[in-house]
């Protein structure tokens, strides 16, 4: 499926799905959504682009290999968790932050941070096996 009409449209699909991965991975912790969600979108706008462009060319654009946003993603997501550690509560307790921004308050807090770790280790690891299955790798 690699013809000229899918080449042209790609760019345009693969940059609406990323950004609304991010949406949903940002929105996740107050409405449905979430890290898992929004990787699996990212990491199908992925595979799209691998189809359209190549493997090669879509692990360049990655400029990440996929199994090192997973470990990231991982690390984050435990961060997140030991994080309350250090106020003495319970592991995996929320930990809330409030920057005020001019007019704006901006809450910080950990359930995003593990939201986003979460939206790291599905698109690592998806991206990763979809490319992989794209180029016909053994391993």
């Amino acid at each position: 499926m690699n013809t000229v009409i899918f080449r042209t449209i790609a760019p345009l699909i693969v940059a609406i799905m990323l950004m609304f991965s991010v949406y949903v991975c940002l929105r996740g912790h107050n409405e449905p959504g979430g890290g898992f969600i929004g990787g699996l979108i990212a990491a199908s706008a992925l595979a799209i682009w691998g189809m359209a462009a190549g493997v090669e060319t879509a692990r360049k654009a990655l400029r990440v290999d996929p199994l090192a946003l997973a470990g990231a993603g991982v690390f984050a997501a435990a961060l997140s968790g030991l994080a309350s550690a250090f106020t003495g509560s319970p592991f995996m307790t929320s930990i809330w932050l409030y920057l005020d921004l001019g007019d704006t308050t901006v809450p910080l807090s950990t359930p995003m941070i593990f939201d986003i770790g979460v939206y790291f280790v599905v698109l690592g690891t998806i991206t990763s096996i979809a490319l992989a299955l794209q180029s016909g790798e053994e391993s």
